[in-house]
């Protein structure tokens, strides 16, 4: 299989259709093979050989361009740069009014930041891999000439001393005492030493960056859990060259994958064709051409896809399955030429696989079955979605 893909990706030019066939039975890690064919499924690398490493190097610059200026230029006060603070004229005044000043900026993106921060401290907690330091801290930021602030630095002055003030979606504030910890709380996890970083880190200025790029969409709860698989796979290329610069190439992999997918996460498109109700329906239709019998069950008991296809469809199933398989999904959504379709018969065909299961269970434990799902071989689940797409 090995050499199959070394065939396919030594040509000048790949074939496309080859190399998504090779990819969707699940691509080989050795050789940093997986890291090649997701930068080509995901429309990072071209399909001619000859333009790569003028690409990588101009898109990585890019992103070196991105880091100075949404990173390094905010927090650049505490830089000696020979700017005393008393310079600040009304213009850059945290007290400025102006909605464009560039304090009121500050505060508005340490609110996105906060948000980000929470999730991604809690990426894949059952793995030690996002807690440990990377072999590639981002020197730009860390260098210690520079004293530049890092987003956890920020985070660290923005969370109000006291107090930590949580807001749900409906507006309503509580305030918890930082002194009854929870059990993911901070201090649980131990601080780096100063010039190191954590992989969690890197993943929280990959979403900050996308979220300041993006401000249609900005950052929504649940982008972490698919930038983590992304750049799980790119931090542990075994080709170092391409590890290094794990955090520009997933940024650009994570932002072609959202443009394909952010529909799911925009709630204003939610009952539009591209949004993620019209998805969820069509897991029901398709089941009930497949299974009709299991359709009417549940229809019977009034258990809506939102119950549970919502997280399966919008997170790209990376909450139902252990990392390693999570990828190994991937391996086939990302080569599926019609982006997605084979997801629906992913759903479809873990429902069916449990179909005994649900068709005896009432309301409350077939609930249960579809929340904590209870099947963890997903060759078994990809070889039913296969056969059901055979089916067609």
């Amino acid at each position: 299989r090995i050499a199959d893909f070394q065939e396919v990706l030594g040509e000048p030019t790949v074939a496309l259709a080859k190399l998504r066939d090779l990819c969707f039975s699940g691509i080989p890690f050795e050789g940093g093979l997986r890291c090649l064919c997701w930068k080509i499924l995901l429309n990072y690398l071209p399909l001619e050989k000859a333009l790569w490493s003028s690409l990588l190097k101009k898109q990585r610059d890019l992103y070196s361009q991105f880091l100075k200026e949404m990173i390094i230029q905010p927090g650049i006060a505490k830089a000696n740069l020979g700017v005393s603070r008393e310079d600040v004229t009304l213009e850059d005044h945290p007290l400025n009014p102006n909605p464009d000043s560039r304090w009121n900026t500050y505060f508005k993106d340490n609110e996105v930041l906060l948000q980000i921060d929470k999730d991604v401290r809690r990426l894949y907690p059952d793995m030690a891999f996002f807690q440990r330091p990377t072999d590639y801290p981002c020197l730009l930021i860390l260098d210690p000439q520079n004293e530049f602030e890092t987003l956890r630095k920020r985070v660290e002055q923005t969370t109000l001393k006291s107090q930590t003030v949580a807001r749900n979606r409906s507006g309503v504030t509580n305030v918890s005492s930082p002194l009854k910890t929870t059990s993911n709380s901070l201090s649980e996890y131990e601080v780096l030493p100063n010039g190191c970083e954590a992989h969690w880190e890197v993943v929280e200025r990959i979403l900050f960056i996308y979220a300041k790029l993006n401000p249609g969409i900005a950052y929504v709860q649940g982008m972490n859990e698919i930038v983590g698989p992304l750049y799980y796979t790119f931090a542990t290329d075994p080709n170092s060259e391409w590890k290094e610069h794990a955090e520009a190439d997933t940024f650009f992999c994570f932002t072609n994958l959202m443009a394909e997918i952010r529909d799911n996460f925009i709630k204003s498109l939610d009952d539009s064709q591209c949004g993620i109700t019209y998805k969820m329906e069509k897991v029901y239709s398709t089941l009930k051409e497949k299974d009709v019998e299991l359709y009417l069950k549940l229809q019977e008991q009034n258990i809506k896809p939102q119950f549970f296809a919502f997280r399966w469809l919008t997170l790209l199933l990376s909450q139902e399955f252990l990392l390693p398989d999570v990828i190994r999904i991937w391996d086939s959504l990302f080569a599926d030429d019609k982006r997605f379709d084979f997801l629906l018969l992913v759903c479809c065909a873990m429902l069916i696989l449990i179909r005994d299961q649900l068709l005896e269970g009432d309301f409350t434990l077939n609930m249960r079955l579809l929340q904590d799902y209870p099947i963890s071989d997903v060759h078994l689940i990809l070889k039913k979605a296969k056969e059901l797409q055979d089916s067609k």
